[in-house]
């Protein structure tokens, strides 16, 4: 009677182990969800994904003009970046978010400050969310990467976006991105193995 139990109970655990790893594998919980109007909905706990790094263009050092002069804090969701890790490619439904910080206001003339730490550039308050998104489907014409602007102001962001133009973000990114439409070079956590 043990042994049957045993048998059982373990038959038992191990089939729920099974059903768990193929939900958990199976989950498609990472990718683009889109409204009925073909929108990109904002993604929620972006915070909590992989942080890639923060490239910084302050308007102080591009004469008062810079394109973007913000911190730009970029995200990637966990399983996107496992099985990056796995295969060395973005896989369909990539999505890179890109979180916009402003720097807290300079003394100096670089627009630079002291702190504790030292001189330097300190992130603010957020300031706009843009998102990159690869989908074969949708954006063909833009080597299969679609970008999107959630507004370039304080929270809250706009809850669902279309996406921009492919002169708008698309072509930079043809033109200089490092690999296949991403700034891969500024995010050293995408680069080692």
């Amino acid at each position: 009677m043990k042994t049957r139990l045993t048998i059982g109970l373990l038959a038992g655990m191990a089939t729920a182990m099974m059903a768990y790893g193929a939900t958990a594998q199976q989950s498609d919980d990472w990718k683009p969800k889109w409204n009925d109007k073909g929108e990109l909905e904002l993604p929620t706990g972006y915070r909590e994904w992989v942080y890639l790094g923060s490239p910084l263009t302050p308007n102080a050092l591009n004469g008062g003009e810079a394109g973007f002069p913000e911190y730009h804090n970029v995200y990637m969701h966990p399983e996107v970046y496992k099985i990056y890790k796995e295969t060395n490619e973005f896989p369909e439904g990539t999505i890179l978010l890109k979180e916009l910080q402003l720097t807290i206001k300079g003394d100096e003339e670089d627009g630079s400050r002291t702190e504790v730490s030292g001189r330097g550039y300190f992130p603010g308050a957020y300031n706009g969310i843009d998102i990159a998104v690869k989908d074969s489907t949708r954006f063909a014409d833009s080597q299969n990467w679609g970008y999107f602007n959630f507004g370039h102001h304080a929270p809250p962001y706009a809850q669902s976006a279309m996406a921009a133009p492919t002169e708008a973000c698309a072509q930079c990114h043809i033109d200089s991105a490092t690999k296949d439409m991403v700034f891969t070079k500024f995010y050293q956590i995408l680069n080692t193995k």
